[in-house]
Parts: structure tokens; C-alpha cells; sequence
């Protein structure tokens, strides 16, 4: 290690960029520091607690000089909740970092001209703009400075979110600024009912305990879904729970439970109860409705949906006429979305639950021309299915925050569809796919799209035309 690199304190550090993960960026020398809740324009003293052989993560000891974009964050739990982590900059440095990192992912490793990007499209909302949360029930909760664990009066139950890098530790959470009530009102009401009725709290090192996790999806429409996840809880306790919910919150159109005990908290494999009301709510967008289940996906900021959507739907430029191709469907959203525009939609999704919802969401929408399947991409696009279904006037993909595996890349590049639409929630794997598809695409439109305020998370549609 360096001289530099051994160096635990580092004087008048100016901050000039930030990271993916909302550490500030400076450099002493060709040392660099990633440095928490720090802003690009800061001037600070810094303490380094982590170094590297060409890098050190620390904290501010002094700030010198508070920069331009730093701002107060409006979040009690700002700092200690793996969240917003961006609050401490004012939204419209979010949009211009936002930008740079799309500008910099394209540029630098896909080699792209990205002079005629658009400007980021900033969401309307920069607050109570999700439409579902996950709560965790924990009876290990987060000590803050001062709290004593040897209390035995303490308090040690939490419903909150985890600590990032702790599974075990859960943030009690008074009040999320991410989504809109009933969410916290339910949250905090059920936590001091649990607590006031003796429930357990779930022990993740153990797996033992009553209650799991709490889930809210709310819609545009108004409708609101709760699911309760139980591990060891006896029947009396469940019914007491749902019934406590359900007599304090009337309006909750969809009540349901689900029993996991496995180590895991992934509940696709789960059967789901419904206490009161259907297994389902709607979502509504441009008209088209959207059946939602409790294990259904769906773009968790609905009004930008609806405009990264638009985005992708212009920029195919449909006459009427086309077979399109939506790779990664998920629950049929954007193939449903455009298909009063088209010919025929083709989608394919990894998920099977997630095809089937997208045929009902067809179903209920009376639309006739789509078709989905289930399966792994890369196993389902090949030349069989192609001749099968016919070749694509335009592909629309938008795949996980992984990019497209190799071997599908390597198919788009073979099935030769004059457009590509590429929409994406990662702007490096969305390069590296690029960099490929350059060989016979040329990239003519980069429009990004703001989904999550307060956070690093951008997502990216671009348009490729085939060359002649």
C-alpha cells in the first residue's frame, strides 16, 4: 500500500463527483475517496475508516465549504435507512449526475456519440411517488447513539427497513416519504397493536417468530392491496391480526396473508390467503387496465411508467402495421400498452406467473393481438420461434438491472428487426449490450428517464435503427 493510501486523514478534500452508491468522490494525489453524504462542490476534512491499495471510503470530520447543490435532507431517518440516499442534493443536481451517469455509461463504454441526448425527463412527484413497500418485522431493531442494549426495558421490536450491509438489523421506521397513506399510518398502527397484543417479532438469525413482513401496493385508481406475511403464528393470531386491520382500515380493497417459514423471504413460492376482497387490485394507464397481484410486477412509480412508456412507444414510431417483439414483458405492460398500435405483439418473459398475468391483463382489456411465453430468453429466441411467429418490424426490450444475456444479444444481432427499442434500469449493462449491437445498429435517440427521486437509479430508452 502507498504512502498516500496510509493516510487516515485527509485535509481540504474537494468533491468532485458522486458514486452509484451516494458517496461523494475526491482525490488526494491519483488516491481516490468515496466519502459518505458528501456533494460534489463540498470542500471537507476527511477521516478515511476503509482503504485500498488506490482507494479509501470515509466520512466528513469538517466541512470546509458546503457546495451549491447540498441541501437539507427532509427524511428523519436520512443517513441510517438504505434509502433516498441522494436527499442531501437538490433535485436538480440529482438530474444532472443523473444524466452525466448515463452520458459517461454510453459514451466511455459503449463508444457512443451521446451530443444529441435528450434532457432527463425529472418525475412529477419527488415524494410518496412508489406504489409498493416492503416492511420488515424484526425483534432486533437498530440502536441509535445513546440507546443502551442492556436495558432490559428497551424496546427491541422494529417494522421498518433493513441496514444496508446488516441482514439482521431492521430500522424502526416512523415516517417513509416513499409511498402515500395508508402506508405509514398502517405500518405504525399494526407495530404498536403487535406489540400491545405480545406478538413475536420474526428472529432472522433464528427463523423464529410470529409476524414477517408487511407489503402495501396502492394504484392511481385508488385501490390499495396488504398483504401480511406470518412465519410461526397460530391461527388465533392470524385471524386477530387480519381482523384488527381490517375493522381500523375499511377502505384496504384487497386484505391478504401468506405463511412462510422457509429462510428466505421470497414469497412467489407461497400460497396466498385472501381475507377479504379479491387477490388482486387494478392499475390503469392510458385507458388500459392492469390486474395486479400480490406477486405481480409492476413499475413501482405509476406516473412515470406511464411516460417511460410513451417514450418507448414514440420512438418505434408505429404505422399500424407492425409485429413487434417485447423481450423481458414482465406482466405484459408495455405489450398491452402498445398494442392498439401494431399489428401483433410477440412477448416473452422468464417468469410464468408473470405470462399469465400478462394474458389476463389482455383478457380484461379486450385485446386480441398479443400472444405470450414463458422462458428463459436466451432458450425461447431462437430461430425456430422466429419462423414460427415471423420476423420483427421492431424489438422492444427491456431487461433486468443484468442487461441481456450474451447468446440473446447475439440473436437481436442475427434477427436483423429494422428498430430496436432499449429501455433499461442499468446504463452500464445497457453498454455493454450497445457495444455489441453497434456493429449493425446505429444509436439515434438517448432519452433519460428519472424513476426513483433521491436515488442513483436512472432508467435509459434508446432507439437503434439498423443500417442499411
Amino acid at each position: 500500500m502507498n504512502q498516500v493510501a496510509k493516510k487516515r486523514f485527509f485535509e481540504d478534500v474537494a468533491i468532485i463527483d458522486i458514486a452509484e452508491e451516494g458517496k461523494g468522490v475526491g482525490k488526494a494525489d491519483d488516491f481516490v475517496l468515496f466519502v459518505e453524504k458528501a456533494v460534489p462542490g463540498d470542500v471537507a476534512d476527511v477521516a478515511v475508516y476503509r482503504s485500498k491499495k488506490n482507494f479509501g471510503e470515509g466520512k466528513i470530520v469538517t466541512l470546509k465549504q458546503a457546495s451549491e447543490y447540498r441541501t437539507q435532507p427532509f427524511c428523519e431517518h436520512f443517513g441510517t435507512c438504505g434509502g433516498c440516499k441522494w436527499q442531501h442534493m437538490t433535485y436538480e443536481a440529482q438530474l444532472k449526475f443523473k444524466q452525466k451517469s448515463v452520458a459517461d455509461a454510453l459514451g466511455r463504454l459503449a463508444k457512443i456519440d451521446v451530443d444529441h441526448m435528450d434532457a432527463i425527463i425529472p418525475s412529477p412527484a419527488d415524494k410518496y411517488y412508489r406504489n409498493k413497500l416492503e416492511y420488515t418485522f424484526s425483534n432486533k431493531r437498530w440502536l441509535y447513539d445513546g440507546e443502551n442494549r442492556e436495558d432490559e426495558e428497551l424496546n427491541m421490536n422494529a417494522l421498518g427497513f433493513h441496514i444496508p450491509g446488516r441482514f439482521d438489523k431492521i430500522l424502526d421506521v416512523n415516517h417513509c416519504w416513499l409511498q402515500a397513506e395508508p402506508s405509514n399510518t398502517l405500518r405504525n398502527t399494526l407495530r404498536e397493536f403487535a406489540i400491545r397484543e405480545g406478538y413475536s417479532f420474526y428472529d432472522l438469525k433464528r427463523h423464529e417468530g410470529a409476524l414477517r413482513n408487511l407489503v402495501v401496493r396502492t394504484s392511481s385508481t385508488g385501490e390499495v392491496m396488504v398483504i401480511v406475511v406470518f412465519a410461526y403464528a397460530s391461527e388465533e393470531e392470524v385471524n386477530k391480526l387480519m381482523s384488527y386491520i381490517d375493522s381500523n382500515f375499511p377502505d384496504i380493497t384487497s386484505l391478504l396473508y401468506i405463511i412462510n417459514q422457509k429462510k428466505n423471504d421470497t414469497i412467489f413460492d407461497q400460497d396466498v390467503v385472501a381475507f377479504k376482497g379479491p387477490e388482486y387490485i387494478h392499475e390503469e394507464m392510458n385507458g388500459i387496465k392492469f390486474r395486479i397481484g400480490p406477486k405481480s410486477f409492476y413499475q413501482t412509480n405509476s406516473i412515470q411508467a406511464l411516460k417511460l412508456y410513451e417514450i418507448a412507444r414514440d420512438f418505434a414510431g408505429f404505422a399500424g402495421n407492425e409485429l413487434v417483439y417485447d423481450l423481458y414483458t414482465g406482466a405484459g405492460t408495455i405489450a398491452n400498452f402498445i398494442a392498439g398500435n401494431v399489428r401483433e405483439v410477440v412477448g416473452v418473459e422468464y417468469v410464468p406467473t408473470a405470462i399469465e398475468d400478462a394474458k389476463v391483463n389482455s383478457a380484461i382489456n379486450n385485446i386480441t393481438n398479443t400472444k405470450f411465453f414463458a422462458g428463459d430468453m436466451k432458450d425461447v429466441l431462437v430461430a425456430n420461434f422466429v419462423a414460427e411467429h415471423g420476423k420483427p418490424d421492431v424489438i422492444i426490450t427491456d431487461p433486468p438491472r443484468a442487461g441481456m444475456h450474451p447468446d440473446v444479444v447475439a440473436r437481436l444481432m442475427e434477427i436483423e428487426a429494422p428498430k430496436i427499442v432499449y429501455v433499461s434500469c442499468n446504463a452500464a449493462t445497457q453498454a455493454r449490450d450497445l457495444l455489441v449491437l453497434k456493429e449493425k445498429y446505429d444509436t439515434v435517440k438517448i432519452q433519460p428517464v428519472d424513476m426513483f427521486p433521491h436515488t442513483q437509479h436512472v432508467e435509459n430508452v434508446v432507439l437503434l435503427v439498423l443500417r442499411d
